[in-house]
């Protein structure tokens, strides 16, 4: 994919701390050096072509994406054809999937051309997360429709049940609002402040689905927009680059199609997580306390934060006495506001019960998962239980993460915040790898951690790289919603897959600006290697 006036390849990312000036990759210092040569990092040519790959998702997003069966969308004759006619469906499929791939590519060359993280980097960071987002915002729910579920909860909380303890199958008309199946039995697995949001924007709408998937998007919006604010504070004041921190995690195509185009309430729980976490490593604690609560009453992940939290509270070398007395004042503070929270509506401590009883079951390409459908095979070959023994490795694997946390609360390199606040990015991301069932916006709770203490450009950038496009990948061609009393010709999620795995082909060993990334000197740089090594040389 060719661009006029990128001026001379810039692989670098600046990863190292702002207090020191990076070193130069080689192509930059002699882009500066060549005579008659002005380097123009452009960083508008990628914020466009993002822009462009967001209103393709849009478009297709009318085709392929969930919607809701009591849609008025759905009467649409234009709508109807494009769910309804091959032409419609393929092409939407073309664009949806084309779309995520040329934003990948965006995001990728926007870090590019920002490389060495001049003045104005921050301002053009916040512009394509801004730019990027506006379809998105507009587009059918794509890779998800848990936000018909939000519905549901909704509805369930009007109707004066308990969502902690009645599934949406007990609603009238619940299908026809956009809910998995899934969801049908399930109890809520979400926070209380999250259940009084979901009955106000029921109340607002009536529960018409197409204006109540908008208000929840606007509901993680406000995390993304959270995030956009208080990323690049943290990463400063742990001496990296803010608008780095704040491409590596916010502007990522994973982050805006999770929180915004699949309105997914993680994004509202991340934002007040690291707004908390910024007020906390501030000196200002309660406030953070406060915050961190509310994004536990978003969902209750995030109580994986408080000890870290306490420490934040406690300061640089505090001593033990201090550190157990910060942490009962963080649960104290904490818990008893949560407590209360369960008193209106009569919803108690129910969401104790969505960290206790988490979702059955394990995805395929999660660690525990992968590992646990070897281990059944071969126990199944040698005769012995492979299911029952899967299952111990599962386990055994999910309270590691556990274990780890804890190892992560009482040992570490001093009481810097920047330490403190790394090893909570490590201690969630433990928890998510190591747990049996992994969704792809999972890995956004940590990310924005571990972004502002330093994704180095290394194998740590190559690995953000990788298990970015991987799930964009697996929701282009997994997450494509056609009506089953459809027929057609070809599998589209066979079509997406193809082309997902096409363009991610171009990218590593054609496109002249992003063959780089993965492998040092592109493909014939390690051919090259490949032969020295061979020869002896």
């Amino acid at each position: 994919m060719a661009e006029s006036g990128s001026g001379p390849e810039v692989t670098a990312h600046g990863s190292t701390p702002a207090q020191h000036q990076p070193s130069e990759t080689p192509s930059l210092a002699e882009a500066r050096s060549a005579p008659g040569t002005q380097l123009i990092p452009r960083p508008h040519i990628a914020i466009v072509q993002g822009l462009i790959g967001s209103l393709m998702m849009l478009v297709g997003s009318v085709g392929t994406g969930w919607m809701a069966l009591g849609s008025p969308m759905v009467r649409n004759p234009l709508v109807i054809a494009m769910r309804t006619e091959g032409w419609g469906i393929y092409t939407s499929t073309v664009l949806l999937t084309f779309g995520a791939m040329l934003l990948m590519r965006s995001w990728i060359r926007l870090g590019q051309r920002l490389a060495g993280w001049p003045e104005g980097s921050l301002r053009a960071v916040v512009a394509a997360i801004i730019a990027w987002s506006l379809p998105l915002f507009l587009a059918v729910p794509i890779f998800s429709r848990d936000v018909y579920a939000y519905i549901g909860q909704g509805r369930l909380m009007e109707a004066g049940e308990n969502p902690y303890t009645t599934g949406i199958s007990t609603l009238d008309n619940w299908f026809m609002l956009g809910a998995d199946p899934a969801w049908a039995e399930s109890r809520t697995p979400y926070g209380p402040y999250f259940l009084w949001l979901a009955h106000l924007v029921v109340k607002i709408t009536d529960a018409q689905p197409d204006l109540s998937g908008l208000l929840f998007r606007a509901l993680a919006c406000i995390g993304v927009a959270l995030c956009v604010i208080y990323v690049p504070k943290l990463a400063k004041m742990h001496g990296f680059d803010g608008a780095r921190a704040l491409w590596l995690s916010v502007a990522n195509p994973l982050f805006l199609i999770s929180f915004v185009a699949s309105a997914h309430n993680d994004g509202l729980m991340v934002g007040l997580a690291v707004a908390g976490t910024y007020f906390a490593a501030t000196g200002r604690p309660i406030r953070g306390i406060l915050l961190v609560t509310a994004s536990i009453g978003i969902k209750p992940i995030t109580i994986l934060l408080l000890p870290f939290i306490g420490l934040l509270w406690a300061g640089r070398n505090a001593s033990w006495p201090r550190k157990f007395a910060t942490w009962a004042a963080t649960a104290v503070l904490s818990f008893g506001v949560l407590f209360m929270s369960g008193i209106p509506y009569n919803l108690g401590s129910g969401w104790i019960l969505a960290i206790l009883d988490p979702t059955p079951g394990f995805t395929g390409y999660s660690p525990s998962g992968f590992l646990g459908m070897q281990v059944n095979r071969i126990g199944d070959a040698l005769g012995l239980p492979g299911g029952d023994i899967a299952r111990v490795l599962r386990t055994a694997l999910k309270y590691l993460g556990i274990g780890i946390v804890v190892l992560l609360m009482f040992w570490g390199e001093g009481q810097r915040s920047h330490r403190v606040v790394r090893r909570m990015g490590l201690a969630f991301a433990a928890v998510v790898m190591l747990s049996p069932i992994i969704q792809p916006w999972y890995i956004l709770w940590f990310l924005p951690f571990l972004a502002v203490t330093g994704i180095k450009n290394n194998w740590q950038v190559r690995v953000l790289y990788v298990v970015t496009g991987f799930f964009v990948i697996f929701g282009a061609q997994d997450q494509l919603s056609v009506w089953p009393f459809i027929e057609v010709q070809w599998d589209v999620s066979t079509i997406a897959y193809v082309i997902a795995l096409a363009f991610t082909a171009y990218l590593m060993l054609l496109d002249p600006h992003t063959k780089h990334v993965l492998i040092e000197g592109g493909p014939r740089g390690w051919l090259e290697r490949r032969r020295r090594r061979r020869s002896g040389q």
